[in-house]
């Protein structure tokens, strides 16, 4: 009978909640929810998730493309105050912007058994310009605490119909209810593209319409008064509808993830052609090779790339002196990193131009690598851009101009080499791009238009190499030095992360991080960007050795020991993403304290991935007085596929189980 209650109870709470979902009506029942029903580890979710798009007839401005948007979150806990804010991106060109209407707002908190509800006012809604092309409007919802909710609608409204916005089925928090409704008139053919684990599919069918409209002639009659017509058109409409309950967040918990909107499951549509009668046919691009063409063709990508006369002079003494196509790329990189600053802006497209960039010395991604790409090709090399998604961009499941929001350089050398090469960076190095870069694959454009894929991912390995040699004390006290080397895509990613702090900080850093107090620490090269970045670290530590029943008890690594295998999961639906191959190297030298000898060592481990995606190597032993341990950890793909998941679970597993073996000192 219990059990049956429970059931009943679980039930009306799936249900009592779903009764009203229209604008403002949030109910005392949803305000009193304490935690999601089916998720207990949910901090929000979406209590209703609706998007309706369409094209409609203006009798002023044609045909528009509108999205209806409408959204009730709640918020178990403030700490998911994120899911209070919202940024809604627009899309402009030649003064002509989409545009947002009627967009209402409101906060909805329990004050005793009342129900308070508080508006988003117009001064809490900020625009914001993303790049040439794109802005925002943002806000973020007012008097946010454990328990509230939020509701928002809004109407958008575009002339742009190759830009419907991509329809998410999926977030990181669970939705109780969703309804999508796509409505498209036989003139406008999409393709659609669904992405996700989570399989989802639309209701497909044909309805008729009749759209209405007015217009004036005079008949043809030249100086006669013009007369004003009434007429409709019987149109065939595509309708897309989905409507679900108790979709799923999709599980964020591990680590190695690039973008998680890559994985989640969404559906986008993709304007194939507009085929209106008595007006000529508009056929979009549906290949990479035609994407990549059109933007080529821009005034501010292509026409850019042919300008020159602005670094002409600066050029001759850059390369004066260089006779190699390797010394002049060098150079020519090194001078635009130096010169220009960039301003944190993205994007395919220039801003204000190459020349005003180069004048000014700063500029967004576009303008300093196509500076980068000119200068190139004017100094006699193979040089041609590279169009780039970023990480936070996703990866482009079918061909679209918005696939790309970033650009690279890259010089071919006649023995089939290549380099890829950042200038926006300043820590980069050639064929080390930063991590923002690093996703999928580049298209490279050349010259005629022409373009093909390129892969992005560093061949060489990220590498760092810990060196440690340490003494234990007889009060079991162990006193050491550690020299730590960056290198590689490490290097870069030292020193972006940690160059603009302080040393001081940076020691403070370290030893909440390895629990250790540190005696002296000292960075070197931090500047010297072809060189490894080396760490140098005195240090003392207690808690890693015990000792019990007259043995010393030690773990060979110390504090380098991977103590917890990061994948969890029992199954993994998404590849697990390093963003380059990686290295790790670990040697510790431990002295023998006086009076002791050893009793036992781990045993050597040497295990592998298949297909040689990543090899583990471990080894234990005496050599004199001293215990050397050598741990080689080694990753020959950045990205590893999900049929790999439950070897690499178990590798992992096996890593951790060893380096967690002690070494055994007894009493001579």
């Amino acid at each position: 009978m219990k059990k049956i209650t429970i059931v009943l109870l679980l039930f009306s709470q799936l249900s009592i909640f779903a009764q009203n979902y229209k604008f403002g009506k949030v109910s005392k029942e949803e305000l009193e929810e304490k935690m999601h029903p089916l998720d207990s580890t949910a901090n929000a979710a979406y209590l209703y998730k609706s998007k309706e798009v369409f094209i409609e007839y203006s009798a002023s401005e044609g045909w528009l493309l509108v999205t209806l948007v409408h959204e009730r979150i709640k918020i178990y806990k403030k700490e998911a105050a994120n899911y209070a804010s919202e940024e809604i991106r627009l899309f402009k060109r030649g003064g002509t912007d989409e545009i947002i209407n009627g967009l209402k707002a409101y906060t909805y908190n329990l004050e005793g058994k009342k129900i308070k509800k508080d508006k988003l006012q117009k001064n809490q809604i900020f625009e914001n310009e993303v790049s040439k092309n794109w802005f925002s409007k943002k806000f973020t919802m007012p008097k946010i605490k454990d328990g509230s909710i939020v509701e928002y609608k809004y109407r958008k409204t575009s002339p742009y119909f190759q830009y419907v916005d991509k329809i998410e089925l999926q977030h990181s928090i669970p939705i109780k209810k969703l309804t999508v409704l796509v409505k498209i008139p036989e003139y406008y053919v999409y393709k659609t593209h669904s992405k996700g684990y989570l399989q989802m599919y639309f209701n497909e069918s044909v309805k008729n319409k009749k759209i209405n409209f007015t217009y004036r002639s005079n008949g043809g009659n030249v100086g006669t008064k013009t007369t004003k017509y009434e007429k409709s058109i019987d149109l065939k409409y595509k309708y897309y509808e989905m409507d679900k309950k108790n979709i799923p967040a999709i599980d964020i918990r591990e680590p190695y993830i690039s973008s998680i909107n890559q994985y989640k499951s969404s559906v986008s549509f993709e304007l194939s052609s507009i085929l209106i009668p008595e007006s000529r046919p508009q056929y979009f691009a549906n290949s990479w090779e035609g994407v990549a063409k059109r933007i080529y063709k821009t005034s501010s990508f292509g026409e850019e790339l042919k300008k020159s006369s602005y670094y002409r002079n600066d050029l001759e003494g850059i390369i004066s002196g260089k006779t190699s196509e390797s010394e002049k790329m060098i150079a020519i990189f090194q001078f635009v990193k130096n010169k220009m600053k960039w301003n944190g802006i993205e994007g395919k497209y220039t801003r204000d131009g190459v020349r005003k960039a180069y004048k000014e010395e700063v500029g967004n991604v576009s303008e300093i690598n196509l500076i980068l790409t000119s200068m190139l090709r004017f100094a006699g090399l193979n040089a041609n851009p590279v169009l780039v998604s970023t990480r936070d961009n996703g990866v482009p499941i079918f061909p679209t101009i918005t696939g790309f929001n970033y650009v690279i350089s890259m010089v071919d050398f006649e023995d089939g080499s290549y380099v890829l090469l950042d200038a926006s960076e300043i820590y980069s190095l050639p064929n080390i791009l930063p991590t923002r870069a690093l996703n999928w694959n580049g298209r490279k454009i050349t010259k005629n238009g022409t373009s093909s894929w390129v892969k992005l991912t560093p061949n060489i390995h990220a590498f760092e190499e810990n060196n440690m040699m340490v003494n234990i004390s007889k009060n079991l006290i162990a006193e050491g030095f550690i020299r730590t080397k960056f290198d590689n895509s490490k290097a870069l990613n030292f020193r972006k992360n940690y160059n603009h702090i302080k040393e001081e900080s940076l020691k403070s850093l370290l030893e909440e991080e390895r629990n250790i107090e540190i005696v002296d620490f000292k960075i070197l090269n931090k500047y010297k960007i072809g060189k490894p970045v080396l760490r140098n670290v005195k240090f003392n530590i207690e808690d890693l050795i015990e000792q019990i029943s007259g043995k010393i008890y030690i773990e060979p690594l110390l504090f380098l020991t991977e103590n917890t295998n990061p994948f969890k999961l029992e199954d993994r639906k998404f590849p697990v993403n390093f963003t380059a191959p990686w290295k790790d190297k670990n040697t510790v030298s431990i002295q023998i304290p006086e009076g002791y000898k050893v009793e036992t060592l781990p045993a050597p481990l040497a295990i592998g991935l298949p297909d040689n995606i990543g090899v583990f190597r471990y080894q234990v032993k005496q050599v004199g007085n001293k215990i050397s341990t050598t741990s080689i950890l080694q990753f020959n793909s950045a990205i590893i596929t999900p049929e790999y998941y439950e070897a690499l679970k178990g590798f992992y597993g096996e890593l951790v189980k060893k380096q967690s073996e002690k070494i055994v000192l007894v009493k001579m």
